[in-house]
């Protein structure tokens, strides 16, 4: 049976997307992409050279036609730097997706949810797939889908904390609420991070600092690819109720003696 992660009717068997900055330079940043199996890889339009053919490109290493090249907005903001950015990536050639960041506080990167929604109305109203990063808050969740982004992307901590899931009782709800998918991005910090969100039935994990900053990134990349899977699965298979007492690994009826 096919488990595909699908997006603005797009299909990925891969649910995990990874970014691209932070790497030393981009033939590691290839390597750990293929050793993470990710099939979606978001830049930084900013940051990461995409657009100038006469230099060093990003391009030349992940070939587009192979990985869906996701554009982001990060270091923007306000909403207008947003937008302006989304519509230079399209200009581009980037295609109409974008992840879409607005920061509100510089120290701890969580982002301006006001900012946000009103860059999210103006790109989806000019026909942009909108991925936008959010805190993890049920309301402006509804409110961005609602308004008509294909999917809602809640942080798990703080942007490049590798704090971990800090709230899952808040993820648990914007899963029960939403319909469409939702990815946690940011926050996470090794493995058991990622399966943990995909066991709460997270949709895809979005990460780059676990592993671009692992002392190993590219072991880290492939250790994500299988812990994303693990806790795939282990979703799709229905963990067992948690119990205050213990309950006997083989029957106890017709022991001897009993």
């Amino acid at each position: 049976m096919d488990d595909l992660l699908q997006i603005a009717g797009k299909h990925f068997r891969s649910r995990l997307i990874v970014g691209t900055g932070k790497y030393r330079d981009f033939e590691e940043t290839r390597r750990a992409v293929e050793a993470s199996g990710a099939e979606i890889v978001t830049v930084a339009v900013r940051r990461v050279n995409i657009t100038a053919r006469d230099r060093e490109n990003l391009l030349d290493y992940l070939d587009p036609k192979r990985f869906h090249i996701l554009p982001n907005t990060a270091g923007c903001y306000t909403a207008d730097e947003a937008v302006r950015i989304a519509r230079l990536a399209r200009e581009a050639g980037a295609g109409n997706w974008v992840k879409l960041e607005v920061i509100g506080d510089e120290k701890t990167l969580f982002p301006d949810v006001a900012a946000t929604i009103e860059a999210a109305r103006i790109l989806v109203r000019e026909g942009f797939a909108v991925l936008p990063y959010i805190n993890d808050d049920p309301v402006a969740a509804k409110k961005l889908e609602e308004i008509g982004c294909v999917a809602v992307m809640p942080l798990a901590a703080p942007i490049g904390s590798g704090l971990g899931i800090r709230n899952p009782y808040n993820l648990m709800i914007i899963l029960e609420q939403s319909r469409v998918p939702v990815i946690v991005d940011a926050g996470v910090g090794t493995a058991s991070d990622a399966a943990v969100a995909m066991e709460l039935g997270c949709d895809a994990v979005l990460m780059n600092t676990a592993i671009a900053g692992a002392q190993n990134p590219i072991l880290m990349a492939e250790a994500m690819k299988l812990a994303v899977e693990a806790g795939r699965k282990a979703y799709l298979a229905g963990r067992i109720p948690k119990k205050l007492y213990a309950t006997a690994s083989s029957p106890i009826e017709g022991v001897i003696g009993r």
